[in-house]
């Protein structure tokens, strides 16, 4: 199959084609072996036929799982990814609105008032040149 007739631009272009489609072909597979280890719905007889049928008629028992499958599969990963977050919030303990919130507070509890003497003393440390002015003492 590859470099058969030559080196030319068509050989080339269909060995890629056939390159990408075995790709493809296997990124499917893993894809529904997992989805079929994953399932709870289907008996040990129904996942060990669907792989039979999945290593015999290779992407026709891909196309006919995707076709009967498909919505099933969404719905698992779906419920897989929400019971992946609820899992990491539970263990960690917190969400991005607290920790922002928190930061919030942080900031405007350690902040100066607007008036005070050492808002006024910071203030000609704005800039990056003023700071390195004020660093220095200049």
């Amino acid at each position: 199959m590859f470099f058969e007739g030559g080196y030319t631009y068509s050989n080339f272009l269909m060995n890629a084609i056939a390159i990408f489609a075995f790709i493809v072909w296997f990124w499917l597979l893993v894809v529904i072996f997992g989805d079929l280890v994953r399932r709870h719905d289907i008996s040990g007889w129904g996942k060990a036929l669907w792989v039979i049928g999945l290593v015999l008629f290779s992407y026709l028992g891909i196309l006919a799982y995707l076709i009967t499958q498909g919505r099933g599969m969404a719905e698992r990963n779906v419920q897989q990814a929400q019971q992946a977050r609820d899992e990491l919030r539970r263990v960690v303990g917190f969400s991005v609105a607290d920790e922002i919130t928190k930061l919030d507070q942080l900031r405007k509890s350690r902040s100066p008032a607007p008036n005070s003497l050492l808002a006024t003393a910071a203030a000609p440390c704005v800039s990056w040149v003023s700071a390195i002015r004020c660093a220095s003492g200049a």
